[in-house]
């Protein structure tokens, strides 16, 4: 059955029937974009969807194998960069400490091309995927969109969670494959295959998630690498100044940036289910553009902190 290709990916059936009607019909459009939040699936279908291309539609446990590790000798996977001391990383590879956001470069996008111009070595196509697409910069883009204009023996794939920030003149070269938020069913189903072990999360964690099971399991990562005491801290903010003042060091001296963000949002999200308040959120908005901007985050987060323990009085 040709559905069985896709026996992981739970949920999405509109993606699915496009993807599908595109292999049972051996028509192969030369670009596509994947869009809808993270961690529903978006991934899972770009590789079936190429063992699929590659195999035909029962697929091949071993191509799905190398496809997964991004070993497969056509395919090109590239994803946001940090600069780093005059060095490109990988955003998934950097702890991030790093508070400039990560970018596709032009060099990348140019590299993709040379490695799309080659005879494939296996297949009857070279194959590029972009993860995160959305954050192409400019001359990325101008770059990428002269392939597309001039398609050959390539089949490229964009992800991405925001598609309006993808030019239009690149957008409406690719079909679209949507992807969207998981039903409560479904999104219990994927967490039963995914979660192991059966550790104690707070509820907030599942509401913060919006229906998608890999944005939670990223929530649960980010709660058990805080140190315990510190959620608790925030939810007990009427307290003397010199307690602030002491958490807001603490913030500074024991998270890196990642964790700061991560645990922004879970307080605004607190805040705005106990308080409702307009004042608190533009608060914590001015926080989180100041953690972004580079300014001294203990300062910013004393100043927040003061600020919204004075709206709980």
């Amino acid at each position: 059955m040709i559905s069985n290709l896709f026996f992981d990916l739970l949920g999405q059936f509109k993606a699915k029937e496009l993807l599908l009607s595109s292999l049972s019909c051996r028509k192969i459009a030369p670009a596509y974009l994947f869009y809808g939040p993270k961690g529903v699936g978006r991934t899972i279908g770009v590789l079936r969807f190429l063992e699929g291309v590659l195999s035909g539609v029962d697929g091949n446990i071993s191509l799905r194998r190398r496809l997964a590790e991004h070993s497969y000798p056509d395919m090109l996977w590239i994803e946001p960069t940090y600069q780093v001391q005059g060095q490109l990383v990988l955003a998934s590879h950097l702890d991030v400490s790093n508070r400039v956001f990560p970018q596709i470069r032009i060099s990348q996008v140019r590299e993709a091309l040379e490695f799309l111009a080659k005879q494939p070595i296996e297949g009857s196509h070279t194959i590029l995927v972009i993860e995160d697409s959305d954050l192409m910069s400019e001359g990325a883009s101008n770059a990428l969109l002269k392939t597309l204009e001039e398609p050959d023996h390539s089949i490229i794939l964009l992800i991405t969670e925001m598609p309006e920030k993808i030019i239009t003149t690149i957008r409406s070269r690719c079909q679209q494959i949507p992807f969207v938020s998981l039903d409560p069913e479904t999104f219990h189903q994927v967490l039963d295959l995914k979660i192991k072990t059966k550790k104690k999360h707070p509820p907030e964690l599942f509401n913060l998630a919006a229906g998608s099971p890999g944005i939670l399991l990223y929530h649960f990562k980010q709660w058990h690498s805080l140190p315990k005491e510190i959620p608790q801290r925030f939810l007990n903010l009427k307290q003397s100044s010199i307690e602030i003042l002491l958490l807001a060091n603490d913030l500074y001296e024991v998270l890196n940036y990642s964790q700061q963000i991560w645990l922004l949002n879970w307080w605004q999200w607190q805040l705005w289910n106990k308080y409702f308040s307009v004042k608190q959120q533009t608060q914590l908005e001015v926080l989180r553009n100041q953690l972004i901007s580079q300014v001294n985050s203990r300062l910013a987060w004393e100043v927040a902190l003061l600020e919204i323990r004075s709206t709980l009085t």
